[in-house]
C-alpha cells in the first residue's frame, strides 16, 4: 500500500510540474506574440502619421551610402546682367576657364566675396532658350553632394547665362590630359598626375552623382552626353557631375526612353543610339565605362593617331578586360606601383560590364556604386558612407 501511495504521490506531482512548465511556455509565447502585434500595429501607426515627406527622408541607405535626397524645389538667385558683367570683370579673356560645345564658362566673385561658374548659353534660337530653361528647372529639384549646384541665373534683355558654384580644379579631362587640346582625335600630350587612388574615389563619386539621377529622381534623369568633360573637381579633387544642357526627364509614357536630336560626343555614345535613336538610362551607363576605361588606361575614347586596331578605346580595350593576365597591359603607365592587381581586376570588370553591346546587359548606376564602394572604402577616400 506504502509504495502505491508514494507512486500516486511521484505521479501527482510530475503532472504538476508539467502543467507548470507547459503553463509558462504558453504564457511566454502569448507575451511574445502580444510584444510582436503590438510592434507591428505601433508602426503601423507610425507609418500613417507620417508625411510623404518624412518617409522619403527616413528611408534606409542605399549601396551602403547616404539616404536618397530629398527631390524638391530649392530657391536660386536672380542674378542681373550687371551683377554678373561685374563679377566677372566684364567677362574678361582672362576669366575664361572653359568653352564648351554650349558657351563659354568664366570664374567670378560675387559682391558678398563668393567664388563662382559663370555659364553663358550662346545657342542660338529656340534649341537655346529650351536648354536654358531645362537646365534651370532641372538643378531646381535636383539636390546631391554629387551634382554641380546651380547658384542662379540671368534672363535680363534675351541673356541666358546660369551661375554655378565654382569647382577650383575644373574637368575632369584636364587631369587626366594635361597640357593637351581637345581635337578630333582627343587629348594629346602630357602625363596624368592623378594617382590611383583620386582616380577610384571619382569613378565612384561620378557613379553616385548617376545614380542618383537614375534611381532617386521619378521619373529618372538621362544626362545623355556624360563624358570626362561632364565631371568636374574641387579643390580636394572630388568630383560632381555636370552640364545638364542636354540632359531629358524620362517618362512613363516612354518607359524612360527619349528621342531627339543628335546628342552626345563622340566615342561615348552607345551603340543601340545609332540605330534606335533612343536613350536611355542604360545609355549612361555605356558613357560612364569609357570614362571608367579612361581612368584606367589614361587614354582617349578615340584617337587614329594610335596603332592600327588601338584608334577606339572600347574596342581595343574590352578584349583585355577579362583576362587577369593582360590587365597591365591596359593600365595607364603613369599608375606603375599604386595599384594591386585585384583591384584593377575589379575596376576593369565593372568597366566591361558598362560598355557591353547589348544595352539589357549593362548594369544599373546603383550595381556599379554597390560594386566600388568597397574598393574606395579599404583606401579610406570617398567623401560619404
Amino acid at each position: 500500500m506504502e509504495g502505491e501511495y508514494r507512486r500516486d504521490q511521484s505521479t501527482a506531482l510530475l503532472i504538476i510540474v508539467v502543467v507548470a512548465v507547459l503553463s509558462l511556455v504558453s504564457l511566454t509565447l502569448a507575451f511574445s506574440y502580444y510584444c510582436y502585434i503590438s510592434n507591428k500595429v505601433a508602426k503601423h501607426l507610425e507609418s500613417l502619421s507620417k508625411s510623404p515627406k518624412e518617409e522619403r527622408e527616413n528611408a534606409a541607405p542605399l549601396s551602403g551610402e547616404e539616404a536618397p535626397v530629398v527631390v524638391s524645389e530649392r530657391r536660386v538667385q536672380v542674378f542681373t546682367y550687371k551683377q554678373l558683367h561685374s563679377a566677372t570683370a566684364g567677362f574678361g579673356k582672362g576669366n575664361v576657364v572653359s568653352h564648351g560645345s554650349s558657351g563659354a564658362v568664366y570664374r567670378g566673385v560675387l559682391a558678398d566675396g563668393r567664388e563662382v561658374a559663370v555659364k553663358i548659353m550662346d545657342r542660338p534660337g529656340m534649341q537655346g532658350e529650351e536648354e536654358f530653361k531645362l537646365e534651370v528647372e532641372l538643378l531646381m529639384h535636383l539636390r546631391s553632394p554629387y551634382l554641380l549646384m546651380l547658384i542662379g541665373h540671368c534672363s535680363d534683355g534675351g541673356h541666358r547665362i546660369l551661375v554655378y558654384e565654382f569647382m577650383a580644379n575644373g574637368g575632369l579631362q584636364e587631369h587626366l590630359y594635361p597640357q593637351g587640346e581637345f581635337g578630333t582625335t582627343g587629348y594629346c600630350g602630357g602625363t596624368s598626375k592623378l594617382d590611383w587612388q583620386t582616380r577610384l574615389r571619382i569613378a565612384f563619386e561620378a557613379a553616385k552623382g548617376l545614380e542618383y539621377l537614375h534611381e532617386h529622381v521619378t521619373p529618372p534623369v538621362i544626362h545623355r552626353d556624360f563624358k570626362t568633360r561632364s565631371i568636374l573637381l574641387d579643390q580636394n579633387f572630388h568630383a560632381k557631375v555636370s552640364d545638364f544642357g542636354l540632359a531629358k526627364l524620362g517618362t512613363e509614357r516612354t518607359g524612360g526612353h527619349v528621342s531627339t536630336r543628335v546628342l552626345g560626343t563622340q566615342g561615348y555614345v552607345a551603340p543601340e543610339y545609332a540605330l534606335t535613336e533612343n536613350l536611355t538610362t542604360k545609355s549612361d551607363v555605356y558613357s560612364y565605362g569609357i570614362v571608367l576605361l579612361e581612368l584606367l588606361t589614361g587614354r582617349v575614347p578615340v584617337d587614329m593617331t594610335r596603332p592600327p586596331g588601338e584608334g577606339v578605346l572600347v574596342s581595343w580595350a574590352l578584349p583585355l578586360l577579362s583576362d587577369r593576365d593582360k590587365i597591365a597591359q591596359i593600365m595607364d603607365p603613369a599608375l606603375e606601383g599604386q595599384y594591386s592587381v585585384k583591384d584593377a581586376v575589379q575596376v576593369a570588370a565593372i568597366a566591361a560590364m558598362c560598355v557591353q553591346a547589348e544595352a539589357d546587359y549593362r548594369p544599373l548606376m546603383a550595381d556599379v556604386v554597390h560594386s566600388l564602394l568597397p574598393l574606395v572604402r579599404n583606401k579610406s577616400s570617398a567623401k560619404h558612407f
